[in-house]
């Protein structure tokens, strides 16, 4: 694998990262955009007994081999690298210019989902009843309500375990499902504060969870490919009710620093956010930004298409 190969793996873990710490989008959706979905599902799944027999006789690159480690790396290490300091910059464009960042993500949902629709090869009334089923499911985890839960250490390794599997399915956030479980504020406070005890058990869960996770994943995209990607549409068109640009806040809640953060919101128009006095809609600037979103989508599809004929040259 060439270099510019590896960098552009990294990326593409990056921009997964970044999705990952925002609630409302998932790092799964940047992973399927960007054509690296499937190899991912199936690389993760490769962490079985086979891989650990391996391990324990010494024979690492074999190892290596068998996990496609040369794939993971540099995907595993660009979302490290995202988590910890691109997460910084999202933060802060969400704080400053929500609109506009909701608005590049909105159009980037709408153009991946009709991109992921040219994957199901027969849209029939099975299909289409999976992709309303997915629709649904997001839809209600968006608009459920966050709640209070404990501190102990199993469910911080259960909540590691289930906001990890949403983390790779597209359309579903994991940051978002961990404000559900009301732990996002504590994860995001133990990562601030390097708490490595409960970095450790949350990450726990998390190995647990995407590992058997993935395997059922691998299994139905293999078994049911059309159906399996029409509830991943569904998924990602049901989200896209979480990354609506413009919001009336119900509930807040104090984060790890002391700021005051929206909990419960509701979409409104563009003419009801300013009639409320909740802000300049900026119409021109959220259209420009979701134009903008949607066709960096076909851009990097582009972009794949090109580095996938230039490797069989």
């Amino acid at each position: 694998m060439k270099f510019t190969q590896y960098l552009l793996l990294a990326l593409k873990g990056c921009a997964m990262g970044s999705a990952d710490v925002v609630p409302g989008v998932s790092g799964g959706t940047i992973a399927f955009i960007s054509g690296i979905y499937d190899e991912l599902i199936d690389s993760i799944r490769r962490f079985d007994a086979t891989a650990l027999r391996l391990l324990f006789r010494g024979e690492f690159a074999a190892c290596w081999r068998h996990v496609n480690g040369r794939f993971l790396l540099p995907v595993a290490g660009g979302i490290g690298v995202a988590i910890f300091s691109l997460a910084r910059l999202m933060t802060y464009l969400l704080a400053h210019h929500p609109i506009e960042i909701w608005s590049f993500f909105f159009g980037l949902i709408v153009a991946s989902a009709l991109l992921v629709a040219r994957e199901v090869g027969r849209w029939n009334a099975a299909a289409v009843a999976s992709f309303v089923a997915g629709a649904v499911a997001a839809w209600a985890i968006t608009v459920a309500t966050p709640a209070e839960t404990p501190d102990t250490w199993w469910f911080v390794m259960l909540s590691g375990a289930i906001a990890i599997c949403a983390m790779i399915l597209p359309g579903i956030s994991g940051a978002f499902i961990l404000l559900l479980l009301g732990k996002y504020q504590f994860i995001m406070q133990a990562v601030g504060d390097f708490d490595l005890p409960v970095i450790a058990v949350f990450l726990i869960g998390a190995v647990a969870g995407i590992l058997s996770f993935s395997h059922l994943l691998s299994w139905l995209l293999k078994r049911w490919h059309d159906l399996t990607v029409a509830v991943l549409m569904g998924f990602m068109v049901g989200s896209l009710n979480k990354v609506w640009p413009w919001k009336r806040t119900v509930e807040t809640f104090v984060d790890g620093h002391g700021e005051v953060q929206p909990l419960v919101e509701t979409n409104v128009l563009p003419g009801t956010f300013e009639s409320a006095s909740l802000g300049d809609a900026r119409l021109w600037q959220a259209a420009a930004c979701c134009a903008a979103g949607f066709l960096a989508i076909f851009c990097i599809e582009r972009i794949a298409v090109w580095v996938s004929a230039s490797k069989r040259k």
